[in-house]
């Protein structure tokens, strides 16, 4: 069980960014995320404290990084059978060694529910009378976090840090050239079945797996691999299933264990992606970094045990 104290302590040594001192080339830079090149087959994901809403880095959470570091790697175990993931060993809680693959060009959001609160978010388009999202089309008569009739693949483009993911959809995917038709299709299918191996687990942990968002490259053979992060509560949203239909019945948004904590919050001080963040305060940051904790501990069955060590020792030591 994480400790007032340690939450307090950690405020101040949050992972924003790491140096390792030229000893590593820095390879790309995620919202969350540095990447770092080993050698030609090689890379170092360091998964930071920052957290990102409405696609723009608003500040960081004590032991974010490890915490989505630890469920990730948890579930990459778990999902092997389904395809390959990049996962090659782990020299620090909040970092991986990881096979070096090519990166497509899109994202692939899996939703099971009408949610979301994003101005590009499928409940927000629906409400706007849109019914068609992403190539699908919506039938009338579905209300807000509505469990829908079957999990909808709906890709994104990546957008650098800064910058919004945009809405696409398979055909017009195909027709920028930006995936072949077959390999789309291939990810389609796969990430439905990792959608569903990931909500048969939250059930289990008696939560809803509402949606999630996946990362597919290819490796140096060609192989379709799973890449970046699986099912964490940055990449997914996960509610409470015991009082779900009952807050919804009420109107009422679902308990979550996720970062709509945080994203909420900003939205009440009026951010919603534009302008300048608002700080996030320390009351704040403890009790995002409280439910991240319940959820590795919810989903994993294992007590979190948190690092206060830096990152960079331990990855050069894995490295020398």
């Amino acid at each position: 069980m994480i400790t007032q104290a340690d939450l307090e302590r950690s405020l101040d040594h949050a992972v924003h960014s790491v140096d390792f001192q030229g000893r590593l080339t820095r390879h790309h830079s995620g919202k969350v995320r540095d990447i770092f090149v080993v050698d030609d087959h090689r890379l170092v994901f360091v998964t930071s404290d920052r957290i990102s809403v409405f696609d723009r880095v608003v500040g960081t959470v004590p032991f974010k990084g490890q915490v989505l570091s630890g469920i990730s790697n948890w579930w990459m175990e778990r999902v092997a059978d389904l395809l390959p993931h990049h996962l090659l060993s782990v020299p620090h809680a909040s970092c991986v060694i990881a096979k070096r693959c090519r990166p497509l060009p899109v994202e692939v959001i899996v939703r099971g529910y009408l949610t979301g609160n994003s101005s590009t978010s499928i409940w927000t388009a629906y409400a706007n009378g849109l019914r068609t999202y992403c190539g699908h089309h919506l039938p009338e008569g579905l209300t807000r976090h509505q469990l829908l009739p079957e999990p909808l693949v709906t890709p994104t483009t990546k957008g650098d840090v800064g910058a919004h993911d945009e809405l696409i959809s398979r055909e017009e995917i195909v027709a920028q050239g930006l995936v072949p038709a077959d390999l789309y299709d291939r990810i389609s299918e796969v990430a439905v079945a990792l959608y569903r191996r990931g909500a048969e687990q939250a059930a289990r942990s008696g939560l809803l797996l509402a949606d999630t968002k996946y990362e597919f490259g290819l490796d140096e053979k060609g192989v379709l691999t799973l890449i970046d992060e699986i099912h964490t509560p940055d990449s997914s949203r996960y509610w409470f299933a015991a009082d779900y239909e009952a807050r919804v019945a009420a109107g009422q948004e679902p308990r979550g264990l996720d970062k709509d904590y945080v994203r909420n919050y900003m939205k009440s001080q009026g951010f919603t992606g534009d302008g300048e963040p608002p700080a996030l305060p320390a009351g704040i940051r403890m009790e995002a970094a409280r439910r991240y904790i319940e959820l590795y501990e919810l989903l994993t069955g294992a007590g979190f045990v948190p690092d206060f060590s830096r990152p960079e020792e331990a990855v050069l030591a894995r490295l020398d």
